[in-house]
């Protein structure tokens, strides 16, 4: 089994120790019903809150590859505590292909911080914000299809699943706007639901019996 990597800040880990892709499949690509929903749109908007070592980026953008030709993916993604490129090597190294991880780490930057605007391809954006979500945000007009909630956990990061961030979730939703975390923590099922968000609790992956997913309904 692959070495996972732990946060020091957060003492919490990045994926699961069980099946890092099965997790990611099944809490942000199922829980938002992707890819089968990249078909319904010519420009598609993700936007994710803890980057991390970039899984559910690589996964979004895999799964474009395979099941639309022509669907343009924007993938927004927040990251207070970035990691630098050799620990993302290392951590992804042993669940993609060296040539496809390959292509996003010579994009990677040297020095992550403040806004990077990254073309990974002809029909692949990628934005990364090296900032605290709850204020960058603030200033994001993307309007977003699916969400990633993927900040550590709660009970270990609060200062990330504010009231704030679900506000403004909502501001840049629309009627087709969707949600998948992995938490199903009550706080954070009230508070999307406070702004418009319909909410439900579905099996989760592994250890973690439960999940949140859920769409913009308006506020």
């Amino acid at each position: 089994m692959p070495d996972v990597p732990r946060s020091k800040i957060f003492d919490d880990i990045y994926f699961s120790v069980e099946d890092a892709r099965a997790e990611t499949k099944h809490v942000f690509l199922e829980g938002n019903d992707l890819p089968e929903r990249y078909k319904e749109k010519q420009h598609f908007t993700i936007c994710e809150t803890g980057f991390g070592t970039g899984l559910n980026f690589l996964m979004a953008w895999e799964a474009l590859q395979r099941e639309s030709q022509h669907t343009h993916l924007h993938f927004i993604s927040y990251e207070l505590y970035p990691l630098q490129k050799e620990e993302i090597k290392n951590a992804l190294q042993p669940y993609f292909d060296e040539a496809f991880l390959s292509i996003f780490l010579d994009k990677y930057p040297s020095k992550p911080q403040g806004i990077q605007e990254i073309k990974i391809s002809d029909r692949v954006n990628l934005t990364l914000i090296f900032e605290d979500v709850n204020e960058a945000i603030l200033r994001q007009t993307d309007k977003v299809d699916a969400w990633f909630l993927d900040g550590f956990a709660p009970a270990k990061n609060p200062q990330m699943w504010t009231d704030l961030l679900f506000s403004n979730m909502a501001r840049l939703s629309h009627e087709t706007s969707s949600f998948s975390t992995f938490t199903s923590a009550g706080f954070v099922r009230r508070g999307l639901q406070a702004v418009g968000f319909k909410v439900e609790k579905v099996r989760g992956f592994g250890r973690k019996r439960e999940m949140s997913k859920g769409t913009f309904c308006g506020g």
